[in-house]
């Protein structure tokens, strides 16, 4: 069993300097994929279960798959709660057999993003998982607006909470289907500056692979969140398979032509954030 937290996984690339993939799960398709890859390239994998995850298939069931597939991998497994947004949701993933919760108070003022972000790590440190918190809210292509992380209010946010992990908002937006943009490695810098807590990225598909590579591997940016870039991949392979024979209608037969597309479009994602298992 190569169950893991968050912990476990981000304080080895923190100091070697590398990144691990929070991969946006949708369902049992793509999680097993995502292992699969892992597997491949030889480095760890972050599953996560995101609201639009949770909006189909219950934490509980998420909870079982999740700790399913790192029973029988050969490689660390983190079962993970993508932007929980409240103090119950939390509580029912970390009942359900999750290692990691993200709560989310990034649209929330200062002060109350830390008492509720505390409340969820104390919750989290007592059953001996990890917590993961946004300061600085990261908006949506085509919808709401980034407010980017200010590197003060990181320090106190880190310090206060006690949080095992950290998201920024540094130019980076959820929801990005090109990768035009570009981080701002400035304030990068100056958010780095001043915490040791590991930094994730969230909406990874939209950075350049040259730039997430370089700030795997030359900052405290320890976790890349992509959902996106796989999800496009997923539904190329789906639309190839679904028009190669317009008179098929089994599921099983359809999907499984999805499988290994989608592995090997992640085992690239994957091998672009530094991990010693490939230089």
């Amino acid at each position: 069993m190569t169950l893991a937290t968050l912990a476990d996984v981000l304080q080895p690339a923190l100091k070697n300097q590398y990144a691990v993939a929070g991969l946006v799960t949708l369902g049992w398709e793509d999680m097993r994929a995502y292992v699969a890859a892992a597997e491949m390239v030889g480095c760890p994998v972050i599953l996560q279960a995101g609201p639009s995850c949770r909006a189909h298939t219950p934490l509980p069931i998420l909870g079982k798959m999740f700790r399913h597939l790192a029973d029988g991998a050969s490689v660390p497994v983190v079962a993970h709660l993508d932007h929980g947004y409240t103090y119950d949701e939390c509580r029912e993933a970390l009942d359900s057999g999750f290692t990691s919760l993200m709560y989310d108070g990034s649209r929330a003022e200062l002060a109350q993003n830390i008492d509720e972000t505390a409340r969820i790590v104390e919750m989290a440190h007592a059953a001996g998982i990890s917590c993961e918190g946004e300061i600085g809210f990261v908006g949506y292509s085509g919808g709401e607006n980034s407010a980017g992380t200010d590197p003060a209010e990181a320090t106190e946010f880190a310090r206060q909470t006690g949080v095992d992990a950290m998201a920024i908002s540094v130019g980076n937006v959820h929801l990005q289907q090109d990768k035009e943009g570009g981080l701002d490695t400035d304030r990068i810098a100056a958010i780095q500056a001043v915490t040791q807590v590991p930094l994730v990225i969230h909406g990874g598909s939209g950075v350049p692979v040259a730039q997430r590579t370089a700030l795997a591997t030359g900052t405290s940016i320890c976790k890349f969140n992509i959902g996106t870039e796989l999800r496009m991949a997923f539904g190329d392979a789906l639309r190839t398979a679904v028009n190669a024979d317009a008179s098929r209608f089994d599921r099983v037969t359809i999907l499984k032509e999805t499988h290994d597309p989608l592995v090997a479009a992640t085992a690239r994602v994957l091998s672009a954030f530094g991990h010693p298992a490939k230089g």
